[in-house]
């Protein structure tokens, strides 16, 4: 609970620190601006409000590891939700719009989280988990978009070191298999989840596991 707090107020200070021309430089989504990631920041902490509010009465079918499906390849940026984001973003016009509702909305999801029972059992996608695990699987989705965030701008905040060996763990949990000592946790992320080609060391460091990535986690 207290990672998932300190990645999401992380990844929120960097966004409010973004001076407004950053807005429109490339984000580490592909097709996405760092306007349009900060978008899907906002629809992020609406699924994490509606979550912790729609309570399960059944078992749970899922935890923070199996939360995350694995898909075949990445997305093209053709499923319809994907295509609406940037629209929306485009609508709020001046990047201060954004700023605001991410801070409104993201301030009350982190209240939220620091309220909730953390062995409530919920529901989404079809899962039922706890409401712990739950926020647990989001310290990966917080670490990954705040290297999105900052993947072209390298005067941004970076995410911090507890979260990034967190989410790095969690990827390894995924992956059924460590990451090479030799690399950082952010290389381990970035390359484990096909943010980036690995290079010809990295390649050969990691063995029997390069063929099984990148994990696209979805």
């Amino acid at each position: 609970m207290e990672l998932f707090s300190h990645s999401w107020q992380a990844l929120r200070a960097a966004v409010a620190a973004l001076p407004d021309e950053d807005f429109d430089q490339p984000s580490g989504c592909a097709g996405w601006l760092v306007r349009d990631l900060v978008c899907h920041l906002v629809i992020d902490a609406q699924d994490v409000l509606i979550t912790l509010v729609t309570p399960a009465e059944s078992e749970p079918t899922a935890d923070a590891v199996t939360y995350w499906e694995l898909l075949d390849a990445p997305t093209t940026g053709e499923d319809p939700l994907d295509a609406l984001i940037p629209r929306l973003a485009a609508a709020y016009g001046e990047p201060r719009w954004l700023k605001f509702h991410l801070d409104d909305v993201g301030s009350a999801a982190g209240r939220a989280a620091e309220l909730a029972d953390p062995a409530l059992l919920v529901s989404t996608q079809d899962k039922v988990l706890t409401a712990g695990d739950y926020l647990a699987a989001y310290v990966l989705e917080w670490t990954l978009h705040h290297l999105d965030l900052t993947a072209h701008l390298p005067s941004a905040a970076a995410p911090p070191a507890e979260t990034l060996a967190a989410a790095r763990t969690a990827l390894e949990r995924i992956a059924g298999a460590p990451f090479p000592a030799s690399f950082s946790d952010e290389a381990a992320l970035r390359v484990g989840t096909g943010r980036r080609t690995p290079t010809d060391a990295e390649r050969a460091a990691l063995g029997d596991l390069a063929a099984s990535l990148p994990l696209v986690l979805g």
